[in-house]
């Protein structure tokens, strides 16, 4: 990955460079001509004025024939010496060709006026001429130093332009390419970080059993390696909570079947009739006997599917046999809390695991009795729908919560207490009726408005085939646990 962003910034980076690099020498060379147009300005200006200072000079000492004038004319042409030079520095050919004959033309004039004798008036009309012709020269240097600084600007501008273009053309080349480097890397990186995400969410939603394998970047593969360990490591933990269910649960079933035997024959009377009182809490032990076998058969059940070591059984049975045997188990619990039924069984045939649909009324059931009041209702309805099966079970309890509706549906949560119970619930009851109704190919979902309290709607095929287990879905809503 980090290759990949070395080659989407190694372009720009060059071209950002030869940009800056570019950029320098056109700031170079304006300096240059800036400065060079300067001092030629400069000493153009001081040619002028020291031409007409030593031409002032040479008048008063042909005129007083004073000594000390002719030192400072000496000095004077020192000076026009020296500024000729510096312009001869920064001058084209053309430029010092000029000033190598002003020089000459300099030279002669110094001669002139150096002469021990006097001029007399033809020479100073000649020396006149002399200074007239060395400032046309002057002049003509001026012109030039200026031809020269256009001609050096104009360079400079068809250097600009041409950089500028160049520029234009690198972008130009840099910009698809760099979407083209851009569009890989995504593509490259886009899709391990898919796999991740995909993993993760499983991982999240407790689905352990697809391999995680990400392909991609050095970096992504070892972080899918990293969640592919802790795949294995989550999977062994839960292998080893669902033994241990099953272990416990199979210990549970050898004291609990003989605690129900015993039951029995008490409130047979294999031991003596009994009164009221001790009917009484033969019953309780009765029911709550019967409660710990739905739960330890819950876990069971739930142990197993878990670990996939059983599929569906399925078969062609009729409904209605199936809601009465789960009501008459339910009797004693549905007495004792004086909750009455509401039943409206179509007499539909299934072609589906008999044993789950029994388990998935037996919770919806005990959800619904745990949770109505004393002289509640509990509604029961069954019929079909094109080739579904539409059963509802609702009750007239408090309703849900909404701040459980997203756990009520995760095993072992056991939502809000109820109203006080013997035995409390595993909070496993509608993790197995979300997991069978799944298996069925159907889905659990909960319905707001027609009833006071919680009321589950499933719906699954009439026909289910006995496939491969499908992955259990979220339901539409949650309701508290069993």
């Amino acid at each position: 990955m980090l290759l990949g962003l070395a080659l989407i910034a190694v372009p720009l980076l060059a071209a950002i460079l030869t940009a800056a690099l570019q950029i320098r020498s056109l700031a170079d060379i304006g300096q240059k001509i800036v400065i060079g147009g300067v001092h030629a300005a400069r000493a153009s200006q001081d040619l002028f004025s020291e031409i007409a200072s030593l031409e002032r000079t040479a008048r008063l000492y042909d005129v007083l024939n004073d000594p000390n004038l002719l030192e400072l004319y000496r000095r004077q042409d020192a000076l026009l010496t020296a500024t000729r030079d510096k312009l001869n520095a920064y001058g084209a050919a053309e430029t010092r060709k000029t000033l190598a004959q002003l020089g000459e033309l300099q030279g002669n004039i110094r001669a002139t006026v150096l002469r021990p004798a006097g001029t007399g008036a033809a020479n100073r009309t000649a020396l006149s001429g002399r200074f007239i012709e060395l400032s046309a020269l002057v002049d003509r240097v001026a012109q030039q130093s200026n031809a020269q600084i256009d001609a050096e600007v104009a360079a400079l501008e068809e250097q600009t332009e041409r950089a500028r273009r160049r520029l234009l053309w690198q972008a130009a080349l840099l910009v698809p390419l760099t979407v083209i480097a851009v569009f890989a890397l995504t593509l490259a990186v886009g899709r391990p970080l898919r796999q991740l995400d995909r993993a993760i969410s499983e991982l999240g939603q407790g689905t352990f059993s697809n391999q995680i394998a990400v392909s991609g970047p050095h970096d992504l593969e070892r972080l899918g390696g990293q969640l592919e360990w802790l795949r294995q490591r989550l999977l062994d933990l839960a292998h080893e909570r669902n033994r241990f269910l099953r272990h416990i649960s199979h210990e549970l079933k050898t004291p609990l079947a003989n605690i129900r035997e015993g039951t029995e024959l008490l409130m047979d009377g294999a031991v003596g009739e009994l009164d009221s009182n001790q009917r009484e809490v033969t019953a309780i032990l009765r029911e709550n006997g019967i409660k710990l076998q739905r739960m330890i058969e819950n876990l069971l059940s739930f142990s197993a599917w878990q670990t996939s070591s059983v599929g569906l059984e399925t078969s062609e049975f009729r409904l209605r046999p199936v809601v009465k045997q789960v009501l008459e188990n339910q009797q004693l619990t549905l007495l004792s809390q004086r909750v009455r039924l509401d039943v409206q069984v179509e007499d539909v045939t299934l072609v589906a695991d008999r044993g789950k649909i029994r388990l998935i009324l037996e919770n919806l059931i005990s959800n619904a009795v745990k949770y109505s009041p004393k002289g509640g209702t509990i509604h029961l309805r069954a019929r079909t729908l094109g080739t579904q099966l539409l059963l509802d079970v609702a009750d007239s309890g408090p309703g849900i919560p909404p701040e459980e509706r997203e756990h009520v549906f995760k095993a072992f949560y056991t939502g809000r207490a109820a109203k006080a119970t013997a035995v409390k619930g595993t909070g496993i009851g509608l993790s197995v009726v979300l997991e069978f109704v799944s298996a069925h190919g159907g889905t659990v979902q909960i319905i707001d408005g027609e009833f006071p309290g919680a009321h589950f709607r499933i719906t699954m095929p009439i026909n289910a085939t006995n496939g491969d287990r499908p992955a259990a879905t979220e339901p539409k809503a949650q309701a508290h646990a069993a």
